[in-house]
């Protein structure tokens, strides 16, 4: 399961995407329940904002309940998820992300591509705190052998994410999409730790 991911570099153009917050820092162990940056297209331009990681519907009382993944294979079904998926699709970017792999020893392991941001396909919903309207997010994952990966998404796919007027059909074939290969390096145990947040994370195993 991707559980912790990475966004400690940008190119200028993307931080001139309206709404990126000024004040924006570079994190290398971003977990649930952080703010992270999400992208979603208002008044026809793709926009970005800041969203709390872990699906927060208007209706949950209790917060340590909100879902930080939604399965592709029940997204459309699941009533957590359904009327997001239907009307709330975001985009939530990273440079790369951290997956454990083994059984007696689990093993850290640094996933990303050559383009320099990777843009994982979410859900989000609004949430009120004393009068003030807040965003959240879901990540959508699908299964990677016996691991759960969170769905990428090339600029065609974006498109088609993040456009309100694309056929449900075509929404299905993105969950269900073959995934592109990643780049692969197995780090030290230093990412364990998940105070750490610092370039100290990637260091190499």
């Amino acid at each position: 399961m991707c559980g912790r991911f990475a966004l400690f570099r940008w190119p200028a153009t993307f931080a001139a995407m309206p709404g990126f917050p000024a004040d924006q820092q570079p994190h290398w162990n971003i977990a649930p329940g952080a703010t992270v940056l999400m992208l979603r297209n208002e008044d026809g331009q793709r926009q970005a904002a800041p969203a709390r990681w872990g699906l927060t519907p208007p209706w949950l009382t209790d917060w340590s309940r909100t879902p930080a993944h939604a399965r592709a294979e029940t997204l459309a079904e699941q009533p957590m998820f359904r009327e997001a998926f239907k009307q709330r699709r975001c985009l939530v970017p990273a440079n790369g992300f951290y997956e454990w792999r083994g059984t007696a020893r689990k093993r850290p392991f640094w996933l990303s591509q050559e383009a320099p941001l990777l843009y994982f396909a979410a859900v989000w919903e609004a949430y009120p705190v004393e009068g003030h309207s807040y965003l959240s997010v879901a990540l959508v994952t699908q299964a990677a052998a016996n691991q759960r990966r969170p769905l990428l998404l090339d600029e065609a796919g974006q498109q088609a994410w993040l456009a309100a007027d694309t056929a449900p059909e075509q929404l299905h074939a993105l969950l269900a999409g073959p995934q592109p290969a990643l780049r692969e390096r197995v780090l030290a145990n230093l990412i364990n730790d998940p105070k750490l947040d610092a370039p100290e994370c990637l260091t190499p195993g």
